[in-house]
């Protein structure tokens, strides 16, 4: 018996299913789970990636906390200074969190050209500013040096130097208006060393960033006073809570803002990414199991004949079940290996030539993002995996009602 058995279980192969009526839908049924896994992958990938991306910019910008005066939590100048003379600074050793702070300052102005004028905020930074954020944004020329003295250079973003007609190496004219009324502005001359695009378009429309030590001196502030601090994190992902412990540690005079806060308005849009995943996520995946359940329930229709057979070999229920089950599974694994294929490939390229263009206007990004994350390919073709071998158990239970004397007569 158990010969008859090997021989008709070699029989009913998943090649051996490829009959006349049979061959659409099990090409239907590998196609569907082909196209869900590459539509599971990119919007994985993109919609992670477009967080993360949007995250790291806006981080790169304002810094992930932002420590101030209550008097300037509403306003993107600075009006009221505070002390370097802090506990926490220049390193903040008391929150095991923070991963660097940095001295900035704001000051509003009018830029003044001989055919154009914007109105800018300038954003004054020093020597332990981290290049390293704003570096990768750069598209033309060099960042500006701090380190030794007071100097005329700045960085200026594509937006404002193409309204104003400037480019690098270019000289211009800033006015800084005073708090005080009746008092005349301030004029201050720069030389743009740098142009960044960000994508941004609330920085790129309106900050240019130079020396803080030019509104030390248009403020009539000491060198050892600043407007705000920008406090990075080791984790975002635990943004709230250090700043949390950050607010905790920091005088009573001063406030802690997290950027989530300040810009809740884009963080709120980017968590609506999360819910989108998941829908496509679980349509995806109902699609590829109703078309695997329609592909058995046909293989089993057609192997009925075989069934009864097997049977009255002495073959009980689960052990024909397996035998179709195994065949399904490798229906399945062969969907996930071409979607995996095409969809891995159409996200690498997509990463390194950035062909989908995007409106950073509404996207903040010039290009989808892509974010490839091994541990998130094998979880997703594991759930897949899981969610339709489970589901076809309740198909294959039809099995168990098939008689071997009516299915071996059975035409």
């Amino acid at each position: 018996m158990n010969l008859e058995y090997f021989i008709a279980k070699r029989l009913i192969t998943a090649k051996n299913f490829k009959s006349s009526i049979s061959a659409p839908i099990i090409k239907i049924a590998i196609s569907a789970i082909a196209i869900g896994i590459i539509m599971m992958l990119v919007s994985v990938a993109t919609g992670i990636g477009l967080q993360q991306k949007i995250r790291e910019k806006v981080s790169a910008f304002n810094g992930q906390v932002i420590i101030s005066n209550y008097d300037n939590n509403n306003s993107e100048v600075t009006i009221v200074p505070i002390s370097k003379k802090q506990d926490f600074y220049p390193n903040f050793k008391s929150v095991p969190g923070v991963s660097h702070i940095q001295a900035i300052a704001s000051k509003a102005g009018i830029i003044r050209t001989e055919s154009a004028f914007e109105g800018i905020i300038f954003k004054g930074v020093g020597v332990d500013y981290d290049w390293n954020n704003i570096k990768e944004y750069l598209v033309e020329g060099r960042l500006p040096d701090f380190t030794k003295a007071l100097n005329e250079e700045v960085i200026i973003s594509r937006f404002l130097a193409d309204r104003l007609g400037l480019k690098v190496g270019d000289h211009f004219n800033t006015f800084f208006i005073k708090e005080e009324q009746g008092k005349m502005p301030n004029s201050r001359r720069f030389v743009i060393t740098g142009i960044f695009s960000s994508g941004f378009q609330d920085f790129d429309a309106t900050y240019i960033i130079g020396d803080i030590r030019h509104i030390q001196r248009i403020n009539k502030w000491s060198p050892d006073q600043v407007g705000a601090f920008e406090v990075f994190v080791n984790d975002f992902s635990e943004i709230r809570a250090t700043g949390n412990q950050i607010y905790e540690q920091t005088s009573s005079s001063l406030d802690t803002k997290t950027i989530i806060e300040k810009y809740s308005y884009i963080f709120d849009w980017l968590q609506l990414f999360d819910f989108n995943i998941i829908v496509i996520l679980v349509i995806m995946i109902l699609v590829a199991t109703i078309n695997m359940v329609v592909a058995l329930l046909v293989l089993i229709l057609e192997r009925t004949q075989m069934i009864g057979i097997l049977k009255a070999l002495g073959a009980n229920n689960w052990a024909v079940r397996k035998i179709f089950l195994y065949n399904a599974f490798y229906l399945i694994m062969r969907g996930l290996f071409w979607g995996n294929l095409i969809g891995i490939s159409l996200l690498l390229i997509q990463q390194h030539f950035g062909i989908v263009q995007l409106n950073p206007e509404n996207y903040y990004v010039n290009q989808a993002p892509v974010y490839i994350n091994w541990g998130y390919v094998i979880l997703l073709n594991l759930l897949t995996v899981t969610v339709c071998f489970l589901v076809l158990l309740i198909p294959s239970y039809i099995i168990t009602k098939i008689s071997p004397v009516k299915a071996i007569r059975f035409d």
